[in-house]
């Protein structure tokens, strides 16, 4: 690697995509695939066509490329000099350079990164691409624009056209025209959205029950914080300052979100509740039926409804045999929001993801007597730093967010696994300690498929693992008990009966047994024919090797869905607005295409 420091890396980078222009140009499928390892990855995110997918292998790679360069007129690859230079970095064990480079298909223009190993140019002597990524950046004649209001810059006062906040009244209400685009579910998703959607001049709404912008984390429970650090979940054009905590508490958070879209000027409507939708192909519009603060009805006709009510959104009650037994209260762990109503109080928790945890913790801070009921392994890491590491390059803050995205959607599905592999593997060596006094209690572990940790449990199926703020110590030093479902017998009227006779009463049982996928709910609102045509919706698809429907067209025209962390809806939030524009513009078809 020293060697390689003294090298110029950005004449390796530049060789290497001047090479890939030149076979594009010429056709050259064998010059084309010599410049890729066997085990490479080309992941495209609506760059050469306008699909999220991860194709493998030197040859598929070459005759995808040619197949999807031609179609999409896609040339004039070079270095992107006014981003991220070429840097040297380690990915999954290999000390690898990345490079940002850029280029024009005739929708606009595309931007990407390239990965090779350092070894495959000292053996060759070029580098041999590891992965390559491309994405759409900028549609023709759409870019970004500041929020012109002309009358305020020549500070006419007339009272035809009002004042701003007269004219920001007017374009919310919605009385003389109707929304490109409806976006139901107003948290950092939907927001995320909205905000993307408007810098590109289409006209988006927000509709989400809650009373207040930010309710939907404002009104969980009291010691609720976000489990990464602050640098990883800014939102687009307003990051969090720097006087922000590390952990940024629920309150905070939903206090933020108010501020947003009083400051981005995105059109919201509280106390919304969305109903149903029926799309009428004749118009190419959606007929929804809204439902108002005073109980009265709305419709709107937008072009489009983006789904933004989140990867965890409707609560699973599971069947649980005998519980109609318990005299008790039962709470889903999304209705409880305040521990000291339970004080001195006896409570059963089931479950042990990540707010199974953080109730069984603020219930014993609050003086509760707790035991929590184990159903299924789940994996458990320390929040600092074993969780972070996951997420390690947004710890660093001398690198602009926008550049940390783009390395970091660089990586295809095969490469996020080996690497996070190997993360895994350091994580539970760092918290072995924990993980062992857990293990002497009972508490049965796991750690995602392969071992390749949290980030794809979350993925897949959205929870099944605990970032560890301090309740794993408790179960480990005995302060909140912990007992296995397969050891209860039945529920009885003061509590639970255990297989080996003894019992455990409570007062209060919590079912934190997580949330249907958002597919779940699309036969209520949308019929089932719709859900026929849009399938699955999250966990990542084999072939393809992303996420299931998320932020590209579905099989039903004008339907989209958004979802997943805050970092997730930051970096793809604007390739579902750029598609959005796409259909408008009639770049691409109102469905997906069928493979």
């Amino acid at each position: 690697m020293d060697g390689l420091v003294q090298r110029n890396i950005e004449d390796l980078a530049t060789g290497w995509i001047e090479e890939f222009d030149h076979a594009l140009k010429t056709n050259d499928r064998d010059a084309l695939g010599a410049l890729f390892a066997t085990d490479s990855h080309w992941r495209n995110i609506c760059g050469i066509t306008w699909s999220f997918a991860t194709i493998s292998g030197d040859a598929a790679i070459a005759d995808a490329l040619l197949a999807r360069v031609a179609e999409a007129e896609a040339c004039g690859f070079e270095l992107f000099a006014d981003r991220h230079p070429p840097r040297l970095n380690t990915v999954a064990d290999e000390e690898v350079i990345e490079a940002v480079l850029q280029f024009r298909t005739k929708a606009g223009t595309g931007i990407g990164v390239v990965r090779f190993k350092p070894a495959s140019a000292e053996a060759s002597g070029r580098p041999i691409a590891w992965s390559l990524m491309t994405a759409i950046e900028q549609l023709d004649g759409h870019d970004y624009t500041p929020v012109q209001d002309e009358e305020d810059q020549n500070h006419n006062r007339s009272s035809e056209t009002g004042n701003w906040l007269d004219r920001r009244a007017q374009e919310r209400s919605y009385d003389n025209k109707e929304p490109d685009v409806l976006i139901v579910g107003g948290g950092h998703a939907g927001l995320t959205s909205a905000v993307e959607l408007k810098q590109l001049g289409l006209d988006a709404l927000v509709v989400d029950g809650m009373k207040r912008v930010g309710d939907n984390w404002r009104l969980r429970y009291h010691s609720l914080k976000l489990h990464n650090v602050t640098s990883v979940n800014h939102l687009p054009y307003m990051p969090f300052p720097k006087t922000f905590p590390r952990y940024i508490p629920k309150d905070k958070i939903a206090n933020w979100l108010e501020s947003y879209v009083e400051h981005m000027e995105l059109n919201f409507w509280t106390e919304t509740r969305f109903e149903s939708a029926a799309y009428d192909e004749n118009s190419d519009r959606w007929n929804a039926q809204l439902r108002m603060a005073d109980g009265s009805a709305r419709n709107v006709r937008p072009a489009h409804i983006i789904m933004a009510t989140s990867v965890s959104g409707t609560p699973k009650y599971p069947d649980i045999p005998t519980l109609d037994a318990f005299d008790g209260t039962v709470l889903h762990s999304s209705q409880l929001d305040d521990g000291s109503l339970w004080t001195g109080k006896k409570a059963l928790v089931f479950g042990t993801g990540t707010s199974a945890h953080d109730i069984a913790q603020e219930l014993h801070a609050n003086g509760a007597d707790v035991t929590m009921v184990q159903r299924s392994p789940t994996m458990v890491v320390n929040v600092d730093p074993s969780a972070q590491l996951y997420d390690g390059a947004y710890l660093d803050l001398t690198k602009r967010t926008e550049d940390l995205d783009l390395f970091n959607s660089s990586f295809p599905m095969p490469i996020i696994k080996a690497n996070h592999k190997l993360i895994t593997t350091r994580v539970r060596a760092h918290d072995k300690p924990i993980l062992d006094a857990l293990e002497a209690k009972g508490f049965r572990l796991e750690f995602g498929e392969d071992g390749t940790g949290w980030p794809l449990k979350y993925r897949t199926r959205g929870g099944g693992y605990y970032f560890n703020a301090g309740c794993s110590d408790l179960i480990a030093d005995g302060s909140i008990g912990l007992v296995q479902y397969h050891d209860i017998a039945q529920f009885e009227a003061g509590g639970i009966q255990m297989k080996d006779g003894s019992s455990k009463p409570a007062d209060l049982a919590v079912l934190a047994t997580g949330y249907y996928p958002p597919a779940h709910d699309i036969p209520g609102y949308y019929g089932q024919a719709v859900a026929d045509r849009v399938g699955t919706v999250w966990n990542v698809h084999p072939e393809t090797q992303e996420i299931n429907n998320m932020w590209v067209r579905t099989g039903q025209p004008g339907l989209w869905f958004t979802g997943g962390s805050f970092s997730q809806c930051r970096i793809y939030s604007k390739y579902l607005a750029r598609q959005i524009l796409g259909v408008e513009l009639g770049l691409l078809t109102k469905t997906a295409p069928v493979d």
